[in-house]
């Protein structure tokens, strides 16, 4: 068990790597859609390779003889586009932090319903007071990891912030969502791999059209002034996406959905805070504080509650 939590937060380590090398492929794209559809389409191909070596079989008639395709096949991936293009709303009108923890909030609600009634296949498991607990002790250590000290006069005034906070809220609700979903068609067609190719592939395909419809142009510069010429490297994100979408696929049978999120969730916050203490990735430096320490270690508490009880 405890390996599976180790490769959960691998997992969720490699995410703010991902983020970065997209951030950087964007700017030669000029568009984050674009640098999505590469990415995805980069990680889509790569599954090809690995399930024509690992699994040949699914590319034959016969194996999609023997399967029946519902939702599953189409939304897993769906969800994922879902979730990237309410992160591309919230940002510039919530700010980073605030679109972590309604995200993050939205997450955390969604993999214990999923998991208390056992929806999209998943299994059921009691939902007890210790469990409500350790969601006060997981949304706690959140805030303390993502609290950032505002100006009066920089907060936002309009009412239609709120309205943004309950959408942040939802688009939470995506990736578990999506995690169950690609899960169980994981488990029908019997290969993970698989089931995160399909994902990808339609993810490809939305994202495309909406670069078509956003965009208007598939033009890709070669030369940027901030960041120097093209560099092979920042066509790898889709790579780490499909580590990041398999593992979940992997985890959740044995984790279920709620405890498969925040694992992963606790990879990405740990990585992001090693990042900002040494300047990685070309951040400025911001060193562990006392406050993100105590976020950490609530964070720990709340797992502990989500799993023992």
């Amino acid at each position: 068990m405890i390996l599976l939590y180790i490769i959960g937060i691998v997992a969720g380590m490699v995410v703010p790597f991902q983020t970065s090398i997209n951030s950087r492929l964007s700017l030669y794209t000029k568009s984050s859609f674009y640098a999505s559809t590469i990415s995805f389409a980069t990680g889509t191909i790569f599954l090809i390779l690995i399930n024509l070596i690992i699994n040949p079989d699914v590319f034959t008639g016969q194996f999609y003889s023997n399967q029946s395709l519902n939702y599953q096949w189409f939304v897993g991936g769906m969800l994922g586009v879902i979730f990237l293009t309410g992160n591309l709303l919230l940002l510039p009108r919530l700010g980073a932090s605030l679109t972590v923890v309604m995200t993050v909030a939205g997450q955390i609600i969604m993999g214990v319903a999923i998991d208390s009634f056992g929806w999209f296949g998943a299994d059921k498991q009691p939902f007890t007071l210790l469990k409500v607990l350790g969601i006060l002790f997981l949304i706690f250590g959140i805030l303390l990891m993502n609290y950032v000290r505002r100006n009066p006069k920089d907060k936002i005034q309009s009412s239609t912030v709120y309205i943004w906070l309950i959408i942040g809220f939802m688009f939470g609700f995506c990736p578990p969502i999506q995690t169950a979903i690609n899960s169980a068609l994981g488990q029908q067609l019997h290969s993970s791999i698989m089931a995160s190719l399909i994902s990808f592939t339609v993810g490809t395909i939305v994202l495309f059209i909406l670069t078509l419809i956003f965009n208007k142009s598939l033009k890709v510069t070669t030369f940027n002034s901030k960041e120097g010429k093209l560099k092979p490297i920042y066509f790898i994100g889709g790579i780490l996406g499909v580590i990041f979408v398999t593992t979940n696929i992997i985890l959740m049978p044995h984790l279920g959905a709620a405890l498969t999120t925040i694992i992963v969730m606790l990879g990405q916050m740990l990585m992001g805070i090693i990042i900002d203490h040494f300047g990685l990735l070309g951040t400025n430096v911001n060193k562990i504080t006392p406050r993100k320490v105590l976020g950490i270690i609530a964070i720990m508490i709340g797992i502990i509650l989500l799993r023992l009880f």
